[in-house]
């Protein structure tokens, strides 16, 4: 039976960022718009409904005068995550119903 995914992590662009997210400790802005392509404003628009999500924390400061955006998973994005991947494979290694 296939199980339901996570409509926020289904976007491609918010799967992208986690993915990011959960194979590093923490990421600046910079950096996860440079990996996954996309447009700052688009870019912004889906880290904020991560972090609305209590998924992502982010903080933000200066760095020479210049902001500084870092994000983070947090352990219940981890957890989300990891469960986004387990729904997932059923759909790639659907059961057989006799």
């Amino acid at each position: 039976m296939f199980k339901e995914l996570d409509p926020l992590l289904h976007s491609q662009l918010r799967l992208a960022i986690m993915s990011l997210l959960v194979s590093v400790e923490e990421a600046e802005f910079t950096f996860i718009k440079e990996k996954t392509g996309a447009t700052a404003g688009n870019l912004s628009a889906q880290i904020d409904k991560l972090k609305q999500a209590e998924y992502i924390e982010v903080n933000k400061s200066f760095k020479n005068n210049y902001p500084l955006t870092v994000c983070k998973v947090t352990k219940k994005g981890l957890a989300a995550f990891e469960q986004y991947v387990e729904h997932l494979k059923s759909y790639l290694t659907p059961k057989n119903s006799k």
